[in-house]
């Protein structure tokens, strides 16, 4: 049933009235230093333009809903969707081929370097909660905990053990997949919203435990000292030990602290291919498709023969291994690691790339994570407006693409193959 003009300004008056009453404390008021005397000084317009957004915004909102209501729904993807999904290898190869040459571009400075560096790092992140997320259907709110327990393993063997980067990098895997099983063991019977606050308590627990632990973790201070990954053995440095050439040395060139950023980008460059292979080649293997089953109807999968059980916990152990090598990473790059950068805060936006993306879309998983990242970069000019800037994009941008800005939510098993005899009927689909 279509909305009125009267209907639509009268259901407006409720949300503006509300971010009025929010505005006024918030930003209306402000303490100030009047002759030494403290004061309260009112900024009206910080009070009435809010109001005036969302008396807007929610008008537009309801006429948006009301087109929707009268127009057909299609029952497939839309057109954008579909051509991305088909074009998507070439789009990978394209992206592969700039993400390669990038840092010998004439316009990359270390600034683009490591903004890039920050980039992938997320992007390995989100293809790793995308497996238990977008394929598994299983929400998890304590992913950090497996980024925690990757940098803080290679930061621990590398202070006290001297274990370089490539020696610690499975080892640190390895651990995040067994707290990956170890968390998946108490929530094997759990679903939706209790599976949220079980992993969100999770990951409290593992930070908490970080700095409580300070004979191993350091505590609050962290742990410094992380030695940089080298190039096979050869540091990015101006002089080396005796008997040990360095990186400048071996190809002959003057030595630049950029050569150890790029090398840097380099490694979580290859992570990040390795890891979307290694998904992508998962995805069509049986297990999965056991994810993708258990996430549609976890009731079907037991009633045609598969065990939700070993299901639930290869797709937490697999996802939590590479957060752990993501972790590794991090400590690598950063040499000094402490709890502030595993806080939850972490944990939401990996989980915003994944659904904002598209749940089981690894283009999807890109491009998200270039506008959640690249979104408050370029915010930093309005200062303290650019977070504002950033949710109301991420608003917008959910409002414009419910499902994500790529849907991949349709079960691999119903892609098409280039196989005559492997053709899904168009009435599967």
């Amino acid at each position: 049933m279509k909305t009125t003009i009267a209907q639509t300004l009268k259901s407006a008056v409720l949300p503006a009235l509300i971010t009025a009453l929010l505005a006024l404390p918030l930003a209306g008021l402000q303490l100030q230093d009047f002759g030494g005397k403290n004061g309260l000084n009112i900024r009206p317009l910080w009070v009435i333009v809010p109001t005036i957004i969302a008396f807007i915004g929610h008008c537009l909102v309801q006429l948006l809903r009301d087109r929707n209501k009268l127009q057909p729904k299609a029952p497939r993807q839309s057109r954008a969707s579909t051509y991305i999904a088909r074009v998507s290898p070439r789009l990978f190869l394209m992206i592969g081929i700039v993400a390669v040459v990038f840092p010998m571009l004439p316009f990359t400075s270390r600034y683009e370097l490591d903004l890039a560096t920050t980039f992938l790092i997320y992007v390995m992140l989100g293809w790793g909660l995308n497996i238990v997320v977008g394929m598994a259907g299983l929400l998890d709110l304590g992913y950090v905990a497996f980024y925690a327990a990757g940098a803080y393993t290679f930061g621990y063997l590398s202070v006290n053990y001297g274990v370089s980067f490539w020696v610690a990098l499975p080892l640190c895997g390895l651990v995040s997949a067994s707290l990956g099983i170890l968390l998946g063991f108490p929530v094997l019977r759990l679903r939706g919203d209790y599976l949220a606050i079980v992993t969100l308590g999770f990951g409290e627990i593992i930070r908490i435990f970080i700095i409580n632990l300070t004979d191993i973790t350091g505590g609050p201070n962290g742990i410094a000292g992380i030695a940089r990954p080298t190039f096979f053995g050869h540091p990015f440095a101006a002089t080396a030990k005796d008997g040990v050439s360095t990186f400048a040395d071996i190809f002959h060139l003057d030595f630049s602290p950029d050569h150890r950023f790029m090398w840097l980008y380099y490694i979580i460059l290859g992570l990040a291919a390795l890891t979307l292979l290694f998904t992508e080649r998962l995805r069509r293997l049986p297990i999965g498709r056991s994810w993708e089953a258990l996430r549609e109807d976890e009731t079907a999968c037991q009633a045609v023969g598969i065990n939700p059980t070993s299901v639930k916990l290869s797709a937490f152990s697999v996802g939590a291994m590479l957060g752990g090598f993501a972790g590794c990473f991090f400590a690598a790059r950063q040499g000094f690691i402490s709890p502030e950068s595993f806080t939850f805060t972490e944990s939401a936006i990996i989980l915003a790339i994944v659904v904002l993306g598209g749940m089981g879309s690894q283009l999807g998983v890109v491009l998200a994570a270039i506008l959640l990242v690249g979104l408050p970069e370029l915010g930093r000019d309005f200062a303290e407006y650019r977070m504002v800037l950033f949710g109301l994009a991420m608003v917008f941008i959910m409002i414009w693409r419910p499902q994500g800005l790529i849907a991949g939510r349709k079960p691999s098993i119903l892609a098409p193959t280039k196989l005559p005899h492997l053709q899904v009927s168009e009435s599967l689909r």
